[in-house]
């Protein structure tokens, strides 16, 4: 009986093209997610109601009921941009479970950049934390936004 042999190199070359052309297809996704990202704070109805607020919330910690009172007041604005921008968990009926992993990374890298807005230099890892709470997040999802982190090289604060 005779043995038949086998290179596989041929299929695995083969399915790392594949990958490879997958990735760059998600590479084009978050590309397009990189241009658009929050343009709709640039015109009204949010441009009139940011220009107020942004220095506001610049001055005022993260989570705290006066942060909480300070987004009240956007209101209009506020619904308008999480209409607007998927995001943000409010974009959807059922929150996070709604979002896709483009938009949870574009989310996770949205509260990176406005932690670093904040008056005291913010902490990703307490915003990681505190959006655990606010938007009823799996163990399984808060341990993937904290490896992602991680992956990023953000640095803990002491």
């Amino acid at each position: 009986m005779p043995t038949e042999t086998y290179d596989s190199s041929i299929d695995t070359r083969a399915h790392i093209e594949r990958v490879q052309t997958l990735i760059q297809s998600a590479i084009s996704n978050l590309a397009r997610r990189a241009t658009v990202h929050d343009l709709s704070k640039l015109a009204s109805p949010e441009k009139e109601m940011f220009d107020g607020a942004t220095i506001k919330l610049r001055a005022i910690a993260y989570g705290t009921p006066e942060y909480k009172e300070a987004l009240k007041e956007l209101g209009p604005a506020l619904q308008h941009h999480y209409e607007h921008n998927s995001h943000h968990p409010e974009h959807y009926p059922n929150g996070i479970e709604g979002m896709t992993l483009f938009d949870i990374l574009e989310m996770l890298l949205d509260w990176k950049a406005a932690t670093e807005r904040m008056k005291d230099g913010g902490d990703i890892w307490k915003s990681i934390e505190h959006n655990a709470g606010r938007f009823a997040m799996s163990p399984q999802m808060v341990q993937i936004l904290r490896n992602t982190a991680q992956e990023m090289e953000w640095p803990k604060k002491p």
